[in-house]
């Protein structure tokens, strides 16, 4: 349990970026990527709020679809990773799981899975630029024709990949990936999924039949200098604590560990109860932006584990007790991500077990 910080997760804000992102994917359909605890939201909780929405979920891992399954969801799940050894093999099966299929050593698991557990469906993982995980461009072919020659693979394999740079929207890097795809694919059945998050704002023509979106599902910008709701996006997390003491200084005085801070006259510095033990990012800044009681404010000096202070000039009838938001409604995480010298996937999965996860419909 925590103490006074509290993670506030918008049902109704996830429903509506789905539909968002459906809007803007045209006849695509919907993977809604929940891998990392649904980026710190709470793996079973958004996929809850979604289970009538999403046309499938994607996971990083067998474990995160076991907990799907276990909580009753029936959706498509995909696991991006794929198989990690031979046994994760039966367990997909079991589970009804999709595999990524992105290297050789993957090939002779799948070709002794047994085809009595039931058929286990592939998505064929092409590198076509990101050069991480995947088959090069040139033995897609090869590779797609191998898994369907397959007795315990599905017929339909998918074909996917993963963009590098998406969120640059004039960017040659995008365009030279989907050509890749385009050739290395020409002419193979199985539906087709490239577009992320940023690719769905930015690249129409990536569409294709599936789209993979896990920022913007949270109302998380994946384009730097911007938020989510600059592309008509909600927060689904409100991060908040509260004033724990107001203290007054005078000029001159040092603030925090290290004195890093010095009042550059008499002030009031508030107290407020959120830090690293909770999340909140150490490398905050002084100057990063907070809300007392709906009044934007700045953090000053080091965050500690425990506690952060707060120059409350610009609030001076704040008082012990006042709500402090940290990111959320009124307060984009990405301004406070770019000031912690982060980006707002970090500090949303960044949240530890002494936060209280709270939900509300808004």
């Amino acid at each position: 349990m925590s103490r006074t910080t509290v993670a506030t997760i918008h049902l109704g804000a996830l429903r509506h970026n789905l539909a968002r992102i459906r809007g803007l994917a045209g006849d695509a359909r919907v993977m809604a990527v929940v891998k990392a605890d649904a980026y710190g939201h709470g793996l079973e909780r958004v996929a809850r709020a979604l289970d009538d929405e999403a046309d499938a979920f994607a996971v990083a891992a067998i474990a995160d679809g076991l907990r799907l399954r276990a909580a009753g969801h029936r959706q498509r799940i995909v696991v991006l990773s794929g198989p990690d050894t031979p046994s994760d093999i039966a367990e997909m099966q079991r589970l009804r799981l999709e595999a990524l299929v992105h290297h050789d050593a993957q090939l002779p698991w799948l070709a002794g899975a047994d085809p009595a557990r039931g058929p286990l469906r592939v998505w064929l993982k092409i590198d076509t630029g990101m050069h991480r995980l995947g088959f090069a461009p040139s033995r897609a072919r090869e590779v797609h024709a191998t898994l369907r020659a397959m007795p315990a693979v599905d017929d339909e394999v998918g074909l996917m990949t993963h963009f590098a740079s998406s969120e640059v929207f004039q960017g040659e890097a995008t365009v030279q990936q989907m050509a890749r795809f385009r050739e290395a694919t020409d002419g193979l059945p199985g539906p087709r999924a490239l577009s992320n998050s940023a690719a769905v704002l930015g690249w129409p023509e990536a569409r294709a039949d599936w789209v993979r979106t896990g920022g913007l599902l949270y109302g998380l910008s994946v384009v730097e200098g911007a938020s989510g709701a600059d592309f008509g996006f909600r927060p689904a997390m409100t991060l908040t604590t509260r004033l724990v003491a107001i203290n007054r200084l005078a000029r001159g005085e040092r603030v925090g560990y290290n004195g890093t801070y010095v009042c550059p006259e008499d002030m009031p510095i508030g107290v407020a109860a959120i830090g690293y033990g909770d999340g909140y990012p150490r490398s905050a800044a002084t100057g990063t932006p907070v809300l007392v009681g709906g009044v934007p404010v700045s953090i000053v000096g080091r965050v500690s584990m425990d506690l952060i202070t707060i120059d409350l000039r610009n609030a001076p009838s704040a008082r012990v007790g006042d709500r402090v938001t940290l990111w959320g409604e009124g307060l984009p995480v990405e301004v406070v991500a770019a000031s912690a010298g982060t980006i707002a996937y970090d500090l949303t999965c960044g949240m530890t077990r002494r936060v209280l996860f709270v939900e509300d419909d808004a």
